[in-house]
């Protein structure tokens, strides 16, 4: 048991990019320690949890005993990192589905490893992005340079037409994006803390009249975009509103985006779909 978790340690450390010295500091011990671990050592039990979190990884897999389950271990590995990282972390899994997706050995193998390790597959400003389109699903990435985002969809059962909206209200919802006032109106709520804000700000910071202001505000409420509060004054009462916090809203922005692009490049496609998209 002793070596093999010496070996763990010595394993983990390396691929966390750590020295000995800086892992013993971690973990409150010295350089010596960490050797002694490493050539066969047994760490003291109490230093157990500690361990793990500085290595991200569970006590178990310290012993040798990894997750049954991949889904388990990687939720685990993302409990014991800070969140910044564990974006950064979820993008390089998100991207190793990606390429495993399309279900060839050797371009993990010969082509793509270095890629899956550490997610970055540009060094300058061109938009890349990896599209696979089968009958199982769909999985989209887009491996720009600073901007990467990912979408999976998992084939519905009886197709995915009966699982959306009907034409009428997605023509609602595209209408919204499609007018100038009200998406100017949406790029200010959002680039903001989300506290409550007077119409006169709104007007004031977008220069659309209070009246145009009132009538897009209206909408954005209607379509569970924003909400209004009533707020009583010196002076009478007044609106204030809330955006929705409304994480669908960014995500449709950046497919928009993808959509509208001319001057991009595939960094890796497959289209093997042999039934309709809808």
């Amino acid at each position: 048991m002793d070596s093999i978790i010496g070996k763990q340690i010595k394993r983990l450390r390396s691929e966390k990019g750590l020295t000995q010295e800086q892992l013993g500091k971690a973990v409150s011990v010295t350089t010596q320690a960490v050797s002694k671990w490493e050539r066969g050592g047994m760490p003291d039990a109490e230093l157990l949890p500690r361990l793990s979190e500085v290595l991200g990884v569970s006590i178990d897999t310290l012993f040798g005993r990894e997750e049954k389950s991949v889904a388990v271990s990687i939720a685990r590995r993302m409990c014991q990192i800070p969140v910044d990282e564990a974006y950064r972390f979820a993008f390089g899994i998100c991207w190793a589905m990606e390429v495993g997706m399309f279900q060839e050995i050797s371009l993990v193998d010969d082509f793509m490893s270095g890629f899956i390790d550490n997610s970055d597959v540009t060094v300058d400003e061109t938009d890349y992005f990896s599209k696979l389109v089968k009958d199982s699903g769909i999985a989209n990435a887009r491996l720009s340079k600073g901007f990467r985002h990912f979408f999976l969809m998992v084939e519905p059962e009886g197709g995915l037409l009966r699982h959306i909206a009907d034409r009428e209200k997605l023509r609602r919802v595209f209408e919204i994006f499609a007018d100038d006032h009200l998406l100017q109106i949406i790029f200010y709520l959002y680039s903001r803390l989300n506290t409550p804000i007077a119409t006169s700000l709104i007007s004031k910071k977008t220069g659309l009249s209070m009246e145009e202001t009132e009538r897009c505000m209206e909408i954005l409420c209607e379509n569970n975009l924003a909400e209004r509060t009533v707020i009583s004054t010196a002076g009478g009462e007044i609106y204030s509103y809330m955006f929705r916090q409304e994480s669908s809203v960014i995500p449709l922005l950046c497919f928009a985006d993808e959509v509208q692009k001319t001057d991009y490049r595939d960094f890796m496609v497959s289209f093997d779909r042999t039934k309709p998209l809808l």
